[in-house]
């Protein structure tokens, strides 16, 4: 196998792959870079119609992905005030496994204060924040879960940007969590958490007065 012939198993594979993705953004970009490969490949084994698809593809993509960059959504969020709320029970029974998956250790029924924000993307619920207030102005974040769909980091950037103001105000300055989670964790430090150098499963990060809107890269 030569590399002419790598080149093509490679642009095909990222074709593949793209279509097994939920999250659209990650399709768009990933579906792109297959096609533009496959393109090049098409091109040096003179196979032109090949190309000529391939590079429609690739416009098309591009094309969605500004279209998705230039997109505004309304966030918003609703706060259930107990356990029993219907809605919080209906997200958390319908993404059980998925929760699960990022937050092996999480039991509603052990929480002693827990406050909610189910994240709303226009109107839609995207997301769940559960956390605690705890002594020393900590706030312990049990659940950062976001839907499959929407894992963009906007809606962590509008979480943080929204309740870190308020927060601070109340006299807390630190957010804490833990996980030994591996993708959980690349998210955390995404969108702003230290690692603990002695406990490499808790995390933390600072409450600050300021609105962090667009400081965490979407």
């Amino acid at each position: 196998m030569n590399y002419v012939e790598l080149v093509g198993y490679a642009g095909s594979l990222l074709v593949a792959a793209s279509l097994t993705m939920s999250n659209i953004w990650k399709l768009r970009w990933i579906n792109l870079l297959g096609a533009v490969i496959f393109s090049i490949y098409s091109v040096w084994i003179g196979a032109y119609p090949v190309f000529a698809v391939n590079s429609f593809i690739a416009c098309v993509d591009i094309y969605y992905i500004l279209q998705l960059s230039r997109r505004k959504d309304f966030f918003s969020y609703i706060e259930p005030q107990s356990t029993d709320d219907a809605l919080l029970r209906k997200f958390l029974e319908f993404y059980n496994s998925d929760i699960k998956r990022y937050f092996p250790s999480f039991e509603l029924e052990s929480l002693r204060d827990p406050h909610f924000l189910i994240i709303l993307r226009n109107l839609i619920p995207v997301g769940l924040f559960v956390y605690e207030p705890k002594e020393d102005g900590i706030v312990e974040i049990e659940v950062d879960y976001v839907i499959p769909d929407y894992r963009d980091l906007k809606n962590a950037s509008f979480v943080y940007s929204e309740k870190a103001s308020q927060l601070y105000k109340l006299g807390f300055n630190q957010f804490v969590t833990r996980s030994s989670v591996e993708e959980h964790q690349q998210y955390l430090r995404k969108v702003g958490y230290i690692q603990d150098k002695s406990e490499k499963d808790l995390f933390k990060k600072e409450i600050s007065s300021q609105k962090e809107a667009g400081m965490i890269n979407a």
